[in-house]
């Protein structure tokens, strides 16, 4: 009687141990939010439970009516009907499934073992039950570790404690996934509203965010130098990402003609311009006939025909020199760096007058010589103000996200992809350390993809090469971070692109 006892004692012991260590286990899966990762966990953690040799993990879908399984020991992935099968049978009862001898149980699919090679003996399936009372899935183990023994009532009982506590696990991460994938719906709805008013740098962000990941993942694995303890988990380089990816966000609040400017002069400025040299040259035209007029009716004929000739022969002139000037605002009007010389002459076409309504006016006004006269790029100081704001706009909406722990400093690392070490950058004009290492990483990789997208109608593609040579510049000046960009450069992160790391 008293061997019985210790036995029963014993036996409540190893009982009240495995409960226990059920519930850590529970605990170290309500902390995990990747579904793959928490699946495998599971089936590991059922098959030591249960003291099986494997074990499966089948999910309810419920809108497609199927059970799926993304890890299935032994096997590939397992996508049928919810009612089929003997996990479909537990689906349908809710109740648990001990099976002996599976060959004997016609509920049994011998086509799995079959197919993966695997003989399969006996096998315990349980429901995987939520707080809600609704099933999620099965968990299903196979083959009783110890030889010539089944599944008995205990390990039946500790799987369907297991389970519950895997239900809960489960049901948080696909409410994570769920939401996860809410937040990038609207993430890329937000990149194609950028995109949608600024077409011409269709991809930009998205490029960004791939350079910015991908030179992050290298500079984990450097293991000496400035940058040995600079490491980056997978949250932070989804954190990354985000502000790579919405880094241009604030553009939403740059006029759209300001943003998409291709030229120094706005199409209606040109327009107007254009129309003002052909009413210049019609003005030529009507002062030469009334020139040429008032000789045929004050000269002599003799004398007439030298001075008619001499009047046509002005009014060429100054038509030929007309529309050279109007061809030379044309060529400065396209963005591309004019010498010296250029502005000189622009100057002098500009303070020519010609008679209007309203009496002498120049050819250019004071606002349209400033335009042309733009030494770089298409924009003038006050577009470039304008166009600069949008760092300051993404910041402030960014900021307005309720953003989760691991992601709370989203909108500071967007901020100042535009700033440079020696601040002389914008908006702020931050300077060295100010600037967060994921920042000073995306602005190379910003610079970098302006200078070499093909889709930008006020400049060409950079070639590769002098891209590299321009960075590379900017680091001599002390403007972009020199391990950085070194890191960049001999690892050739603009060649071996991935979205392995970027958090998708």
């Amino acid at each position: 009687m008293t061997e019985k006892r210790a036995m029963k004692k014993s036996g409540d012991s190893q009982r009240t141990q495995k409960l226990e260590a059920i519930l850590e286990i529970a605990k170290a899966m309500a902390v995990e939010r990747n579904l793959t990762r928490l699946l495998e966990e599971i089936v590991e953690n059922a098959r030591q439970v249960a003291g099986a040799e494997r074990g499966s993990i089948f999910i309810l879908d419920r809108e497609r009516g199927e059970l799926w399984s993304k890890i299935a020991q032994g096997s590939q992935e397992i996508r049928f009907p919810a009612d089929r099968g003997i996990a479909g049978y537990v689906v349908k009862t809710r109740k648990p499934l001990n099976i002996a001898d599976a060959y004997g149980d016609e509920r049994f699919n011998p086509e799995v073992d079959k197919t993966t090679g695997y003989r399969t003996r006996n096998l315990l399936t349980v429901p995987m039950v939520s707080a809600k009372n609704e099933v999620i899935g099965v968990l299903q183990v196979l083959n009783k570790a110890a030889a010539g023994l089944a599944f008995d009532s205990e390990d039946e009982e500790l799987l369907l404690a297991f389970s519950g506590q895997a239900a809960a696990a489960v049901e948080n991460a696909l409410l994570y996934e769920e939401i996860s994938r809410l937040f990038e719906g609207f993430v890329s709805a937000s990149v194609g509203a950028i995109e949608a008013r600024d077409p011409t740098t269709s991809g930009h962000s998205e490029r960004v965010a791939v350079l910015t990941c991908t030179l992050a993942d290298a500079v984990n694995r450097i293991h000496s130098g400035p940058l040995a303890k600079v490491s980056f988990s997978l949250e932070q380089i989804k954190e990354i990402r985000y502000a790579a990816v919405l880094h241009d966000f604030g553009k939403v609040g740059v006029r759209e003609h300001v943003l998409v400017k291709a030229e120094k002069l706005y199409p209606h400025e040109l327009t107007l311009v254009l129309a003002r040299f052909d009413f210049i040259r019609r003005t030529l035209e009507k002062e030469a006939l009334e020139r040429q007029l008032a000789i045929g009716r004050t000269s002599e004929p003799r004398e007439a025909e030298g001075l008619l000739r001499q009047a046509g022969e002005d009014l060429k002139r100054r038509l030929e020199e007309l529309e050279d000037a109007r061809k030379f605002i044309l060529a400065s009007n396209v963005p591309t760096v004019l010498d010296r010389g250029g502005f000189e002459r622009l100057q002098k076409i500009a303070i020519q007058t010609y008679s209007s309504f309203e009496g002498p006016l120049p050819y250019l006004s004071s606002g349209e010589l400033l335009s042309l006269s733009i030494p770089r790029g298409s924009l003038t100081p006050q577009d470039r103000l304008e166009i600069e704001s949008h760092v300051t706009h993404t910041y402030n909406f960014l900021s307005k996200i309720p953003w989760t722990r691991n992601l709370r400093r989203v909108p500071e690392i967007a901020y100042g992809h535009h700033e440079k070490l020696d601040g002389s950058g914008y908006p702020r004009a931050t300077q060295n350390s100010e600037i967060p290492v994921q920042t000073r990483m995306m602005t190379i990789c910003d610079i970098y993809d302006a200078l070499t997208a093909s889709d930008r109608p006020y400049k060409k593609a950079v070639p590769v090469p002098k891209a590299l040579d321009i960075l590379a510049d900017e680091v001599k000046q002390k403007k972009v971070d020199a391990e950085l960009f070194r890191v960049f450069a001999e690892a050739r992160i603009f060649e071996r692109m991935t979205f392995s790391r970027c958090g998708t």
